[in-house]
């Protein structure tokens, strides 16, 4: 997103910004009702990824849909976006404030909703032709359509730039041909971003495009890919000789990388900051945890209170890290590498975390026995690595801090 433009003042001050947000919410939601935090009470589930339902997950898709319909024509969908494409064009601070009191509801879920406007709404703005940001940046932030990201390939994870789907120009189309991988939400999703070869004669970095295209163009087909944990929050997508307009290329031909690295910073902002539970522990809470090995008589051992206190700190620093990072992205600047720090500490925290759990619970993580939060922290362990590999694996990561923050040299590159 990006800010209003120009010095002119925002059309309402603050105030006046507040009171009709806090209008529009009394009026369509209900407030959240106290935190409850006694032991045994309320749901255990703490996995890092949906286990719902085909129904279950349609239900909760449809709801994210209308509330954002509700929320974007009361005028709170795209606060800070241009007014030409259907934002508002407000400052940041306006943001912030209402979603700060946005949070004192209960409102629907928009998880479904956050790769479409943490990422590719962003790309769609920087890169996007002048046609297709009228024709999907207002129906993304609308809710009217969801957007996933298709770049992972079963040959081309870490090395994003190794992809093998091609593209080939067909007059007044491109022709893709190719798979993808780990696609989370492409089930649901009217539109992907779509990252392509279309020339194989430069060197990789190159040589590749990127694309809108419609994921229910005849050649897609979308797969589910059943997770250790149970459920199927990715996908695997197919694509057979499936036709793209000429006007959905995003940014210029062969140059996708440029396009990709706009995708991957707002990724790794979404996923690092706070999309993902970033600076907690992708949103198991820590006292929950202490709960648990006083209920188990555990939290008096000293190695369990020591790993307790790691983790806590950890947790804690990660944190204000963030807050320096998304400090950064509110007053106009772009995600830079510091969010991979927050990518790669999210990744560490969440293993903290797991075996944190793991110590406590002993034989109780890999057996149901019925007990109220004691298997339920199975789901998270067996999810936590999972997220070593989304947004970026923690070598790239690595990799991304040693160059970009530390300045040590580039990695040799390999025989062309």
């Amino acid at each position: 997103m990006v800010e209003a433009q120009g010095n002119t003042a925002p059309e309402v001050s603050e105030d006046e910004f507040r009171a009709e947000a806090e209008g529009f919410l009394g009026a369509n939601a209900r407030l959240k009702p106290p935190r409850r935090t006694a032991f045994g009470e309320g749901s255990d589930e703490v996995s890092l990824f949906p286990e719902r339902s085909v129904e279950q997950e349609a239900d909760e898709v449809a709801e994210a849909m209308s509330w954002a319909r509700k929320v974007f024509d009361a005028g709170f969908g795209w606060i800070t976006g241009p007014r030409s494409y259907g934002g508002r064009g407000l400052p940041r601070s306006y943001e912030a404030l209402y979603r700060s009191l946005e949070a004192r509801y209960e409102t629907p879920s928009q998880a479904p909703r956050l790769i479409g406007l943490g990422m590719i709404a962003p790309t769609i703005l920087a890169h996007g032709t002048e046609a297709a940001k009228r024709r999907y940046l207002r129906a993304l932030y609308r809710g009217e359509i969801i957007a996933c990201q298709l770049f992972s390939e079963p040959a081309a994870g870490s090395d994003l730039a190794s992809v093998r789907t091609r593209a080939v120009r067909d007059g007044d189309e491109w022709v893709v041909n190719g798979q993808k991988v780990w696609t989370s939400g492409a089930q649901y999703s009217a539109i992907g971003e779509i990252l392509c070869r279309s020339d194989t004669e430069l060197p990789k970095h190159r040589g590749l495009s990127a694309f809108i295209v419609d994921m229910a163009a005849p050649g897609v087909e979308v797969r589910p890919l059943r997770q250790m944990t149970g459920g199927a929050s990715f996908n695997e997508v197919f694509f057979t000789d499936v036709s793209i307009p000429a006007d959905h290329l995003l940014g210029e031909v062969n140059g996708g990388w440029a396009v990709a690295l706009t995708t991957l910073m707002n990724e790794r902002a979404a996923i690092g900051g706070g999309g993902t539970g970033g600076g907690s522990s992708g949103g198991a809470d820590l006292s929950r945890l202490v709960a648990l090995a006083r209920h188990l008589g555990v939290a008096g051992d000293p190695l369990i209170r020591q790993e307790i206190a790691d983790t806590w700190i950890n947790l804690r620093v990660a944190r204000y890290n963030n807050e320096r990072a998304l400090a950064k992205i509110r007053s106009g600047q772009p995600p830079g590498p510091e969010l991979s720090i927050a990518k790669l500490t999210l990744t560490e925290n969440l293993r903290r975390t797991a075996e944190l759990a793991a110590h406590i619970l002993g034989p109780r993580i890999t057996a149901d026995s019925g007990e109220w939060g004691t298997f339920a922290w199975s789901k998270f362990l067996l999810g936590a690595p999972g997220m070593r590999v989304a947004g970026g694996t923690d070598e790239v990561m690595r990799n991304i801090l040693g160059e970009r923050v530390l300045g040590l040299p580039k990695e040799p590159p390999e025989p062309q």
